[in-house]
């Protein structure tokens, strides 16, 4: 099966997503993590597209979407909760259940809760965060900055190929035509000829001018809907206290939250295998 393309006009930007299944299955949005692109979700939603219609937008910022014109402002999980408002009217989506990678997650927390945007409160269903918490760990943020805000650049493909299996080895087991998939769907050519990851640079400023946007416990907790949070056993962003916090808080509290370590994956799950797409599977069946 094969995804559509589709070009939305979100917050006065295009907005680019894939879409899989049928248009009156249930919806499954599912967003990538910070510095990645909607088609880290292509072998899910391959995987989920018999029973639900999957839409995987590429962030402001990354893949096909546009770039921000003022990153200060924009490159922040409040703008992101606007786009994702927009995409839903624009879609025609009333209810979905919310899949996020890393900052996928975070900005389905904040729709979900929404105090950034109240349009958006009632209509997600479920949220499942892969390793994504409402608090994430300074050092391993830290290390995130480091990478994604001076990205490389490499002469070949093969290259930058090479870097990404580095990078994102703690994403667990992929086959090899997943990296070369993985590289393929997140690459831009550089005008002197070289390559690098596909998305704005700029992006980082979330960090700088921003250093508590994903401080999100208030988002957190106005939760009143089913959440699993999938840690990636070895993650250094998602710590056992704050998942064991979770438990406690907002849906943990009403008995509406659970946590799943996944084993030998650290941030994130590629969710790419039978045994992810089980969690996944249970977890949307229950809801």
């Amino acid at each position: 099966m094969l995804p559509s393309s589709l070009y939305i006009r979100c917050a006065d930007y295009e907005i680019h997503a894939t879409e899989w299944g049928a248009p009156e299955a249930p919806v499954v949005i599912a967003w990538h993590g910070l510095a990645r692109t909607g088609r880290d979700m292509d072998e899910l939603a391959r995987h989920l597209a018999p029973r639900y219609r999957v839409i995987c937008p590429d962030t402001i910022g990354r893949g096909l979407s546009q770039w921000a014109h003022a990153p200060q402002d924009e490159y922040r999980l409040s703008f992101y909760a606007r786009i994702a408002a927009d995409l839903f009217d624009q879609l025609g989506i009333a209810k979905a259940h919310w899949i996020g990678t890393s900052m996928g997650g975070a900005i389905g927390t904040v729709c979900a809760s929404g105090l950034f945007e109240p349009r958006l409160k009632g209509r997600i269903a479920s949220l499942l965060l892969n390793d994504n918490a409402p608090r994430l760990a300074d050092a391993a943020l830290e290390r995130i900055k480091a990478y994604a805000g001076q990205p490389p650049a490499f002469d070949t493909v093969t290259e930058l190929e090479a870097f990404f299996r580095q990078v994102y080895q703690h994403y667990g087991w992929l086959s090899d035509a997943q990296w070369r998939h993985l590289t393929e769907t997140s690459t831009r050519r550089l005008p002197d000829g070289r390559v690098t990851p596909h998305y704005d640079p700029a992006m980082v400023q979330q960090f700088t001018h921003h250093a508590n946007d994903y401080l999100i416990w208030d988002h957190y907790d106005a939760l009143d809907i089913p959440v699993l949070c999938l840690r990636g056993a070895h993650s250094d962003l998602v710590l056992p206290e704050t998942t064991a916090e979770m438990l406690t808080r907002g849906p943990g509290a009403r008995g509406l939250a659970q946590v799943i370590e996944v084993p030998e994956c650290g941030h994130a799950p590629a969710l790419n295998v039978p045994e992810h797409y089980a969690l996944v599977d249970g977890f949307l069946a229950g809801v």
